[in-house]
């Protein structure tokens, strides 16, 4: 059997075809950068730990591309820049830019109201339009923490129906359409309906027709069938409590908002049509890469699937990803003609903060602020328990079964172990602790709780995530 070494070596020469193809001469880093670069990855550069691939396209060329860290550890599979990701949410801006093709040849609008193509979703008072998709300010709900309040795990099946029903049952927004920046999956998971109705092709094809092949991306896809044999693909681990990993896959089909497989040798190929547009063209690389506005004429930063924002003083356009194990980022400096692709299959990976710190070592002298601590940003604090909780016989009042519409569940409420929880498939686990009268907060629920005759419960709203004021009805009143 070969050692790591000689399989990582043999998978280099594999790729020296591919990766020159890609670069005007053979790729380099300047004396001592390539050893400065690999440090940021030295943590997961083992043979037991998942780890990332990076690619770094610099002046028009891949000049630097290198896996660190194992792709499939049952194997011992180390990851290369052939190792194929999944890139969650940075598959964003190739649903946008399919949506941005169809917008141009004339078979939509970016204004149309979205029941024009998808008659089934709910009349809200307000229009909600494929340019409130793109840009996040629809108001609609995320399908993503959807589902799992439904019942479903991340490793379970989902169908686009399945989804695509739950969707159209909610009656309610976060807010009015056009007025709140609000990520949400949900609007590209939709526009992946469109272009499917619009074109006549699942968005998998469509992207293969239209971006992925004249781009040359040959191992770049849609995946919408979890049953796919991905070839080359690196499996995603969480770590495990007690130490050592744990397999982190899902078997969710829906496409658009995430769900495209690639490597950084075709991301380079997609960086590179930013600068010299072979798909698209100039003027719809640069909707891709402008911020919109909202309603009242406030700015925000999301363009086509893709963000601008600045790093040390300096512009970046980029987007992360995040689904299960995996994690992705890609950032590019425009001004200064770099761009970072950092794929990775550990969940606590952070590409993000990895892709500044090989932006630390290649700008070092081009940055016009400090380079930011790399400690994490402490979460916003939540809700407080109220010190003292209420008593059994107080908490027996909340008790009963409790139905969503919009998420066809029920949820029962019950008192055990002297505290009040929730108990329906795959519940969030824990006692509910009150906040102030009638709200409790359970991990990263909230429930608020609402009165009707006589001062009894009639049923709670529920928030998480991207969802606020999820309905639910009591069913039935145990004080009666």
């Amino acid at each position: 059997m070969l050692d790591r070494s000689t399989r990582r070596l043999l998978l280099g020469v594999a790729l020296a075809l591919p990766t020159l193809a890609l670069a005007a001469s053979p790729p380099t880093l300047e004396p001592g950068l390539g050893a400065r670069v690999d440090a940021v990855f030295a943590d997961v550069d083992h043979e037991d730990s998942p780890g990332c691939a990076l690619g770094i396209v610099r002046g028009g060329a891949l000049v630097y591309a290198r896996g660190y860290g194992t792709a499939n550890l049952e194997h011992a599979v180390p990851i290369s820049p052939s190792s194929v990701f999944d890139i969650g949410s940075m598959s964003k801006q190739f649903t946008a830019l399919s949506v941005a093709l169809l917008a141009r040849e004339g078979k939509l609008s970016l204004d149309d109201d979205i029941r024009k193509h998808l008659p089934d979703m709910p009349a809200y008072p307000e229009p909600i339009t494929l340019r409130h998709l793109i840009h996040h300010t629809s108001g609609l709900r995320d399908y993503t923490d959807y589902l799992p309040l439904a019942g479903w795990r991340t490793e379970d099946l989902a169908t686009d129906a399945e989804a695509y029903g739950l969707i159209t049952r909610q009656k309610g927004l976060n807010h009015r359409p056009g007025h709140e920046y609000l990520y949400c999956n949900t609007g590209y998971f939709l526009l992946s309906q469109i272009v499917q109705r619009v074109s006549g092709r699942s968005l998998r094809e469509f992207a293969d027709a239209r971006i992925f092949g004249p781009l040359g991306m040959g191992t770049t896809r849609f995946l919408d069938d979890h049953t796919r044999i991905v070839p080359a693909r690196a499996t995603g681990y969480a770590p495990r409590a007690g130490g050592g990993f744990a397999a982190d896959m899902s078997d969710w089909e829906q496409t658009g908002d995430g769900a495209v497989q690639t490597t950084v040798l075709d991301l380079a190929r997609w960086i590179l049509n930013f600068d010299d547009p072979k798909v698209g063209g100039a003027d719809l690389i640069r909707q891709m890469q402008t911020p919109t506005a909202l309603a009242d004429g406030r700015a925000h930063s999301y363009g086509f699937g893709l963000r601008t924002s600045e790093y040390r003083g300096l512009p970046t356009v980029g987007h992360g990803g995040s689904w299960a194990g995996y994690r992705a980022d890609l950032l590019r400096f425009p001004g200064e003609g770099l761009a970072l692709v950092c794929l990775c299959n550990l969940s606590t990976s952070g590409p993000a903060r990895r892709n500044q710190a090989v932006g630390d070592v290649l700008l070092e002298s081009r940055f016009k602020a400090p380079a930011p601590s790399r400690a994490p940003e402490p979460e916003a604090p939540g809700p407080k328990p109220l010190a003292v909780q209420p008593t059994v016989a107080q908490l027996a009042e909340y008790t009963g079964r409790f139905w969503s519409d919009e998420l066809q569940t029920t949820y029962t409420l019950e008192v055990s172990g002297g505290s009040l929880r929730i108990r329906a498939r795959n519940a969030a686990e824990g006692p509910l602790q009150a906040v102030a009268r009638d709200r409790f907060i359970v991990g990263h629920l909230e429930l608020g709780f609402e009165r009707g005759a006589r001062g009894r419960i009639a049923g709670f709203h529920l928030s998480v995530g991207r969802i606020r004021d999820l309905g639910f009805v009591r069913q039935e009143d145990p004080l009666r």
